[in-house]
């Protein structure tokens, strides 16, 4: 019987074959907790009768989202965790490696034909490894770790067939954001979002990772692009594993068939207060910008940093604009720094952070006073999601976040 990918993945777990809508109890692969959704998590499992995780291998620890500990009660919630990972054997990489789901694709703690769960919403990143990746509640999560499995509603999927190839200082992000603007923030609820055409096929792991990643801004369950060379490359510099073929069949069934071409797509922007608001950025141009930041999960990636460097040249930034940036990861942050991008930066007025989420959650540093404007490479516009509820984000790529820099204003940068 003909089935999708993610039916695949779970009729693989499960033993059986599986078709989307149906629920079932599912073992998990790998499970990931982090500072800020972490402790309730645990929390459930001793609530559950829970002394001992389910395999300490596979549940993975990270700090990213309030580090170093910006107040007390942060340092307190960091030091129970640590205690925790100890008591359990877990592998707690702490504040050393960046944001969990970048760390997590380096790591290759998610690989084809696996499902890993996180108490995160972008956990649906790892989609770009052929993974079934979805973000759940700290007491799913809780559950999780007592048990190694969880019930799942199967997801129906959507197909998103995109073709050609990307303009100049065009890229996966101003696709994707192309994308969420098409489908809608609840157009894809619940469903899985299947990525393919030769656009995908194309594309390195890093735009890969950029489009599953916002996937959970249409409301999807996962985002996710079957498996190929480039995929198992990835895969083999990072774990021991045999590739085999995880494609969806030419007749599954399927809620949506979407098609898109890239030829001719501009750089994109979404406007305040919601991510589906997109806009060709010549719309937007002109808009002042208080902070442009350059990192996240989405696009703190060597890609990214270097596509914002080829774009600022021997530019410098504006004096009257705070730019930000943080690379996604420590493996990131050194291929930066290798390549001179990260001296480039501070040269031209940049405040470069160790890795982590910064501004992205409004938690940490880099908040934003009533009445201003970011320009962000990250994943969320919301008001209040860096900082005021009178403050407006805008969201773009690296390469519009960097011409803007320059000229402190929202600036197509196909005109750098």
């Amino acid at each position: 019987m003909a089935a999708t990918i993610v039916e695949k993945i779970f009729s693989r777990k499960c033993g059986r074959d599986i078709r989307a809508g149906e629920v079932v109890m599912a073992p998990v692969d790998r499970a990931m907790i982090h500072d800020i959704t972490g402790p309730l998590a645990i929390e459930k499992m001793r609530e559950m009768g829970g002394d001992r995780v389910f395999d300490p291998a596979g549940v993975i620890m990270l700090f990213d989202h309030q580090i170093p500990a910006d107040s007390i009660q942060a340092a307190e919630i960091h030091q129970r965790m640590r205690l925790f990972a100890g008591e359990q054997g877990i592998g707690n990489l702490d504040l050393r490696e960046g944001i969990c789901h970048q760390v997590m694709m380096e790591r290759g703690y998610a690989a084809p034909g696996e499902i890993v769960v996180g108490a995160d919403s972008h956990t649906c990143m790892y989609g770009a490894a052929g993974a079934f990746a979805t973000g759940i509640g700290s007491t799913d999560m809780g559950f999780v770790l007592r048990f190694g499995a969880l019930y799942f509603r199967v997801p129906e999927s959507i197909r998103c067939e995109v073709e050609g190839r990307f303009p100049r200082r065009v890229g996966p992000k101003d696709l994707i954001l192309y994308i969420t603007g098409a489908v809608g923030a609840d157009g894809a609820t619940y469903q899985a979002l299947e990525f393919s055409g030769n656009t995908f096929s194309e594309m390195e792991m890093a735009g890969r990772m950029t489009c599953c990643n916002m996937a959970i801004e249409m409301g999807a369950k996962a985002g996710i692009v079957p498996p190929d060379e480039t995929t198992w490359a990835y895969i083999r510099e990072r774990r021991t594993m045999e590739p085999f073929d995880l494609q969806s069949d030419t007749d599954a069934e399927y809620t949506e068939f979407r098609s898109f071409c890239v030829d001719e797509l501009e750089p994109q922007v979404a406007l305040p207060h919601n991510v589906d608001r997109v806009v060709s950025v010549e719309e937007t141009a002109g808009v002042r910008v208080d902070q442009v930041f350059i990192g996240s999960c989405t696009n703190g990636r060597y890609e990214d940093l270097s596509e914002a460097a080829d774009v600022l040249g021997s530019s410098e930034f504006s004096k009257r604009v705070r730019v930000i940036v943080i690379p996604a990861s420590r493996e990131e942050y050194l291929k930066a720094l290798r390549a001179g991008i990260i001296e480039r930066f501070i040269e031209a007025g940049a405040l470069v952070e160790a890795p982590c989420c910064g501004p992205c959650m409004g938690g940490a540093f880099g908040l934003l006073a009533p009445k201003e404007v970011s320009l962000s490479t990250s994943n969320r516009n919301f008001r209040g999601r860096q900082g005021s509820t009178e403050a407006s984000i805008y969201l773009c790529s690296a390469a519009t976040a960097a011409a803007s820099a320059i000229y402190g204003e929202i600036t197509d940068p196909r005109e750098v």
